[in-house]
């Protein structure tokens, strides 16, 4: 399901979005310094595929990674489960943050 979709970095409204055939999925962020905090994420309620939030939150973090300018800073409880669960992320997390 995600692999047809791609991800947009919409800097105007400041959020990740992902469309796939019939949803459109979306992490709301917002940048301070050289931080980038990750407030809402956004799922459609059609969704049934369980690794979808998962997959999702990977494009997103991987694209962040690729930058090497920002760290992430999870204020969404959900956004910080996942990288509390996937410690390969840990390293994007400011100095002194832990989650």
């Amino acid at each position: 399901m995600i692999d047809a979709a791609e991800l947009v970095d919409n800097e105007f409204l400041r959020q990740f979005e992902l469309k796939t055939e019939d949803h459109f999925a979306k992490i709301e962020y917002s940048l301070q310094e050289r931080k980038i905090f990750l407030t809402k994420l956004i799922i459609p309620e059609g969704i049934e595929d369980e690794n979808f939030t998962a997959e999702f939150l990977k494009l997103v973090l991987e694209h962040i990674k690729e930058g090497e300018t920002l760290s992430v800073v999870p204020t969404s409880p959900e956004i910080a489960k996942f990288i509390r669960r996937n410690r390969q992320y840990k390293s994007l997390l400011p100095v002194g943050l832990r989650i």
